[in-house]
């Protein structure tokens, strides 16, 4: 593809409260086995984007082990390759990116040493899968200056915290508002974007003249009268998980057999870093049920309607219904959890209950009494 790929892991949300103390959001755990950038990845190198750059910032430290190795996602070759950039201190510059335009303008000699004419801009915390060459396809035929992603929302949805957009009979975006507290339309962007290299180069430099630092607020609604800006309309899943609900809703919806199906049997693959375990362990008393457990994982009690993470130890008489158990947990016997997120490299004493209600999923984060001294 004659494109380079950028991804934007480097944000927070306060939405996630306390799953986002320890971890960026595109570090966060997906389905069992994944994480949220995995996604995003995998659809640069399934759309043949053979180099990527990573921009990361908060509490990177876990998505920079996740990325130590580009091989998962077949980047390491000759030409092309992954990169990643983290803010640095340099003689033009000492702060942190301020904005998703800053993280590309200190980036920007990355950009200016490549030769590919387009450029894939996609977020880290999105859970979908697209074919980026189809997009680019459309970009070119519309002759769009820039090309947005955009999906059409179910009626239940709630808009107000994506960038709502109108089109015209063309398909041309004429109203972009980001965030808004009333949504006037049911379409909204999904964080991807296709633009062409020279021209995202002379936009980033336009805003830092001008000490603007964010690509939505900046470019996009800024420049929306002024340049050809386009809706590529996505009509498959996509989720964005920057919200404690959205996050379990996202993985909840990996019970559903034909979700499972289109992200891990159908074509194209979904791929990350592979951890060599043993298969999960099913104990004498243990009951499983709609579940998705991952490699690891010893059970002695009853799971139903929930996912376990990698290396989850389930206690005997244990009860944990439509909640989600994060790496590496440790939950001692007689435990009931219902409607909860447990966080990782917990470890829930026996003889404990933690009860959240369906609309409000209750957070669990135990010391860990397992490493201290």
């Amino acid at each position: 593809m004659r494109a380079v790929g950028i991804v934007l892991a480097g944000g927070n949300s306060k939405r996630m409260r306390e799953l986002s103390n320890k971890r960026a959001i595109a570090a966060m755990p997906i389905a069992g086995s994944y994480r949220s950038i995995d996604f995003a990845l995998s659809n640069m190198t399934n759309s043949h984007i053979q180099r990527v750059a990573v921009f990361t910032q908060y509490n990177s430290r876990s998505l920079n082990e996740h990325l130590s190795s580009s091989k998962w996602w077949d980047f390491g070759r000759k030409q092309g390759g992954m990169y990643i950039f983290t803010p640095t201190i340099t003689a033009q510059s000492n702060v942190w990116y301020r904005g998703t335009a800053d993280a590309l303008y200190q980036n920007l000699s990355f950009l200016k040493n490549c030769h590919e004419p387009y450029v894939v801009i996609a977020s880290g915390d999105g859970i979908y899968k697209l074919d980026y060459n189809k997009v680019l396809e459309y970009h070119i035929e519309k002759k769009a200056d820039i090309t947005v992603v955009c999906k059409k929302a179910s009626p239940e949805e709630d808009v107000t915290r994506f960038g709502v957009v109108q089109l015209n009979s063309d398909g041309r975006i004429t109203q972009f508002e980001e965030k808004p507290m009333v949504a006037e339309s049911n379409i909204y962007s999904c964080g991807i974007y296709v633009i062409r290299r020279r021209q995202l180069i002379e936009l980033i430099e336009r805003c830092a003249s001008e000490d603007r630092y964010d690509f939505v607020r900046d470019i996009l609604v800024r420049y929306k009268n002024l340049k050809r800006i386009y809706a590529y309309q996505l009509d498959s899943y996509w989720s964005n998980i920057a919200s404690v609900e959205s996050y379990y809703k996202t993985n909840m919806d990996f019970l559903d057999k034909d979700i499972r199906k289109y992200f891990f049997r159908d074509y194209p693959e979904v791929y990350t870093k592979v951890e060599d375990l043993p298969p999960a362990k099913y104990n004498p008393g243990a009951s499983v049920k709609d579940s998705l457990v991952s490699s690891g994982c010893i059970i002695n009690g009853s799971v139903e309607h929930s996912i376990l993470f990698r290396k989850v130890y389930i206690g005997s008489n244990c009860v944990i219904k439509n909640s989600i158990i994060l790496n590496d947990v440790y939950i001692g016997d007689n435990t009931v959890i219902e409607n909860c997120i447990v966080e990782s490299r917990g470890t829930i004493k026996a003889n404990t209950t933690h009860i959240g209600k369906p609309d409000d999923v209750k957070i669990v984060i135990e010391k860990n009494e397992r490493y201290t001294i």
